[in-house]
């Protein structure tokens, strides 16, 4: 066993002490309904996922082990937990880490071995220490796994006497899968210090890696072999199997469906796909100057080929109809939803698209002013969306990902605004003034060097309300596992407006001439980097279409 030397991680915080924040659990704002029983006899919302002969449950609740009030996320500190209760016959994989700053709300995976063998789960044959906290009240280990298995997860005790082999359990490696670390929990410039919680390195429609929610913990003193973690792996032959059937997924998007607010002052509405074909959407073709009207159903739209600038779509040609048109119609707007299984099927992502007929201008601020931009940031045929990522051992909601032009963020359920006077746990999500990203709070978001009070406005307030509860606001248009037959115009790939091409520089020297030549020169370089690209594309062409979402850095 390996032992580093303690470290200087300031006000350490000790069990039996003051209650911190992460004591209290959150509880959404309404009970989870009865989801409908699967037509399939399938495993969705029964509390446990069998992987191929390894069973997994999700669990909870938690008994504290060690809590600092300072470092990590904002500053606040982070607390260490280990589930408990655990099941009669389930193992402990790992521990559990979350910030100070939000309620309890999270969760790991106990293991047991169903399949016939026994040879599946093993205890470590020894630990070692990662760091002890200098109160001697928190210390972290990492399990060392017998040849042929690898550890899951990190240990924390409250004492500094090694760990007993039946505190957690490793797994056999062909049942594991590469991870890598999401976000730091607590970490220390003194000797190198970090905890970090895991996720599978790769996340898609396809990959079979599990996040069981445990977390790495490592020092300058660790030993480059002991820190090596792993995520668990989902060798079903039918990984899918505990994903909702298609009711199951309508009954989810009842409890779930957001409320979108819009700006008080927006301009450009959302409307639904057939309102936008029926009012005068044109089908361009390189190379001809003939235009198509698009059918009301998209029938007549090729279909593949992804985005190679052979086609594209556009407002309508006649001046006074494209005004109108650019407006969208909120009464008729609808979102389509794709569902798809995502970390080894134990979850479903329910990804929620909503279009726009326009995307407005994009306006600047650079310290007390705001610089509209002329046209730049304006496109026919807008796309964005927010995803719900669902528990598949219990049909709750676990996070939320709101798109932001090319990235976006997540935010754990505990984190989001739920609408009063309207029950249920339907989160909020507030489109931005002309430019449709999504975030999870009012307010202004500043894309760009928020400290040099430089960047693309991001203003969201509550206005005008896509509501889109209700069954006949929202239409599942695509679940692989499913086989639901997509509608006809959701096989266009390619662009949904023109592509637009801008002289920055020259709008930036036009727009903002009262500014020093290098903030303008800073400024265009920032337009430059956030509206060059290929173009309004369907969802098809965006990357989450069968892969995780792009997070902000």
């Amino acid at each position: 066993m390996r032992r580093s030397k303690s470290c200087l991680l300031s006000s350490c915080v000790p069990m039996g002490t003051a209650a911190l924040p992460i004591e209290k659990h959150f509880v959404p704002p309404a009970a989870l309904p009865s989801w409908p029983a699967s037509v399939s006899d399938g495993g969705f919302a029964k509390g446990s996922i069998d992987l191929g002969g390894l069973e997994v449950r999700q669990i909870t609740t938690f008994s504290k082990v060690w809590s600092t009030t300072q470092g990590g996320e904002h500053g606040v500190g982070a607390t260490f937990f280990k589930p408990s209760p655990v099941p009669a016959g389930f193992s402990v994989l790992g521990h559990y880490a979350q910030p100070n700053n939000r309620p309890l709300f999270g969760h790991v995976l106990v293991a047991r071995d169903t399949s016939g063998t026994g040879a599946l789960l093993a205890a470590p044959v020894d630990y070692t220490l990662v760091w002890s906290s200098p109160d001697g009240a928190g210390h972290f280990w990492l399990p060392k796994a017998p040849e042929g298995y690898k550890a899951v997860g990190a240990v924390v005790t409250a004492t500094s006497d090694e760990p007993s082999p039946d505190e957690v359990r490793c797994v056999r490696a062909d049942f594991t899968d590469a991870c890598e670390t999401e976000k730091p929990e607590l970490s220390s410039d003194k000797d190198g210090f970090r905890a970090a919680t895991l996720r599978p390195a790769v996340r898609g429609i396809d990959a079979r890696g599990v996040h069981a929610g445990t977390f790495l913990s490592q020092s300058s003193a660790t030993p480059a072999n002991a820190s090596a973690l792993a995520c668990l792996k989902n060798n079903s032959a039918s990984y899918t199997s505990s994903m909702p059937d298609l009711a199951q997924v309508n009954s989810l998007l009842g409890a779930y469906a957001p409320h979108v607010f819009l700006h008080p002052k927006e301009a450009y509405f959302p409307s639904s796909v057939t309102w936008f074909f029926e009012n005068g959407a044109l089908l361009h073709q390189k190379g001809s100057q003939t235009t198509t009207p698009v059918a009301a159903d998209g029938s007549n739209l090729p279909r593949g080929g992804g985005n190679d600038g052979g086609y594209w779509l556009d407002l309508p040609a006649d001046k006074k109809q494209r005004e109108e048109v650019k407006k969208g119609d909120l009464a008729s707007a609808k979102v389509y939803v794709q569902a798809k299984p995502m970390l080894g099927g134990t979850v479903t992502d329910l990804a929620v698209w909503i279009f726009y007929p326009l995307n407005g201008a994009a306006r600047a601020k650079v310290g007390f002013l705001t610089i509209p931009l002329g046209k730049i940031g304006e496109h026919a045929g807008d796309w964005e969306h927010v995803t719900l990522r669902v528990s598949n051992f219990s049909g709750g909601l676990l996070r939320m990902y709101f798109s932001q032009h090319s990235a976006g963020t997540w935010v754990e359920a505990s984190q989001l605004e739920y609408l009063d006077g309207f029950g249920g746990n339907r989160p909020v999500a507030y489109a931005s003034l002309h430019g449709h990203a999504m975030y999870a709070k009012a307010g202004l978001v500043l894309q760009g060097n928020s400290r040099l009070g430089v960047g693309i406005r991001n203003d969201c307030a509550r206005g005008s309300r896509l509501d889109t509860g209700g069954a006949e606001r929202w239409e599942v248009v695509s679940a692989e596992y499913l086989g639901v037959k997509e509608p006809a115009w959701f096989g266009f790939e390619r662009g949904w407006g023109p592509r637009e091409v801008y002289n920055i520089g020259r709008v930036i020297n036009s727009v903002a001439r009262i500014l020093p030549r290098s903030m303008r020169e800073r400024l265009a370089k920032l337009v430059e980097k956030v509206f060059v690209g290929d173009g309004p594309t369907g969802p098809k062409m965006h990357g989450n279409w069968r892969n995780d979402e792009r997070e902000a850095r």
